[in-house]
């Protein structure tokens, strides 16, 4: 079926294929296009010409009813004047009844179709000899079996792609699970290595942490001691990092194949605080100071855009406090309609430090975040100050690339 053909509604469809028999019937009533069109009354051929044509609008939904009162329309055009219209929408009907209603409808109209074929050619042999029989034969195939043969066989083929269709959907399915099944394998292996490496780690320096505490203590040193305040600082982080890798390790467990941990609240900017409380006490004895400027109404920030700005800052105070020389650190955030803008500045020591294991892997991170959301990201020396600066789309695009 040509593909404009194809495109329309199963029901517009029927409604052209009655419109075009009526129409082709006028035609060819109209030139007297029929057997004995001077013996036949007019409605004699109208009348089974109209029968057929209303019965391709339920061919679909009643095929038993199209089919059997269409091979009586039929029958009464073939004693009357036998109009090819007639003939055409009767042999669609009975492919359409195949190919509609099943394979018990394609059994019966191959025994009528074949004994109405054995019937008619017995009778021409018998009046008008063999030629005559053949001739029956050939023309009764063609009327009562092909569009029976046609329909049967496009209706194997519809079954055959439905059946592939099922499969595919079937392996697709499968495929999916084995995807998920392998993620959260991939999840719960990483739970594992986070717990036994980093928390083990995290938890050795809260306690020794701790037990320097109390050491200190016992010697009687004052809070106010630059050692005991670091101390505590150094407890503080490794607590809190602890709580929250343990959040994280519940969180890849929980997301491998159940519901996510709802207990895992993702850090954002509102968090900024208490970083740069933390960065002050660390950096006190280093010389460093640290400051905070917001530019613009923060609004309601979606939570990947929260988290990446959250991290960003973190990591950027992070490499000051390892890498920058005194002075002042400054964080500067910008809430544009559009974008957030983060920008740090912090003094800036051009010699060489000693590596560490996973140097630049922080800038990377960065980056990283920056680019999932649509963002931007660039860090260098500038002006003889180490610069840090990144830009979040806050929604739209960024939020669905996140």
């Amino acid at each position: 079926m040509p593909l404009p053909f194809r495109a329309l509604p199963p029901r517009r469809l029927d409604q052209l294929i009655a419109l075009c028999g009526l129409l082709g019937g006028a035609v060819l009533i109209v030139f007297k296009v029929y057997e004995r069109p001077e013996a036949v009354p007019l409605w004699a051929v109208v009348l089974p010409l109209v029968v057929t044509a209303a019965l391709e609008l339920v061919r679909r939904t009643r095929p038993v009813l199209a089919v059997t009162v269409g091979g009586l329309a039929f029958a009464g055009s073939l004693f009357v004047g036998s109009l090819l219209a007639t003939l055409i929408m009767y042999t669609d009907l009975l492919y359409a009844a195949v190919l509609y209603g099943g394979p018990r409808m394609s059994r019966v109209l191959h025994l009528t179709g074949g004994a109405t074929v054995l019937v008619l050619s017995v009778l021409a042999w018998y009046t008008g000899g063999t030629s005559a029989g053949l001739l029956i034969v050939v023309v009764g195939s063609l009327v009562f079996l092909a569009p029976v043969w046609t329909g049967d066989l496009v209706r194997r083929h519809r079954q055959e792609a439905e059946a592939e269709r099922l499969r595919a959907e079937q392996t697709a399915l499968l495929s999916e699970m084995d995807r998920r099944e392998a993620v959260g394998a991939e999840r719960a292996r990483m739970a594992r290595e986070l717990h036994d490496v980093v928390a083990n780690h995290l938890s050795a320096i809260a306690i020794h942490a701790t037990g320097a505490q109390s050491v200190a203590r016992r010697r009687g040193l004052p809070e106010a001691d630059p050692l005991v305040e670091v101390l505590a600082v150094i407890r503080e982080n490794s607590v809190q990092g602890l709580a929250e890798m343990r959040r994280m390790i519940g969180l890849l467990r929980d997301s491998g194949g159940g519901e996510v941990d709802e207990s895992y609240a993702a850090p954002d900017l509102a968090a900024v605080d208490s970083l740069l409380a933390k960065a002050r006490a660390a950096g006190r004895d280093v010389g460093l100071d640290f400051e905070v400027e917001e530019r613009g109404e923060r609004g309601e920030l979606p939570v990947p855009v929260g988290l990446a700005a959250y991290r960003i800052v973190q990591e950027s105070l992070t490499n000051a406090l390892k890498h920058a020389g005194p002075g002042l650190v400054s964080l500067r955030l910008e809430f544009g309609p559009r974008e957030l803008r983060i920008a740090v500045d912090s003094p800036y020591r051009d010699e060489p430090g000693r590596g560490l294991p996973g140097a630049r892997a922080g800038l990377v991170g960065m980056a990283e975040r920056a680019g999932l959301l649509g963002g931007s990201f660039e860090a260098g020396p500038r002006d003889g100050r180490w610069s840090v600066r990144a830009v979040l789309p806050r929604a739209g695009e960024s939020e669905g690339r996140a």
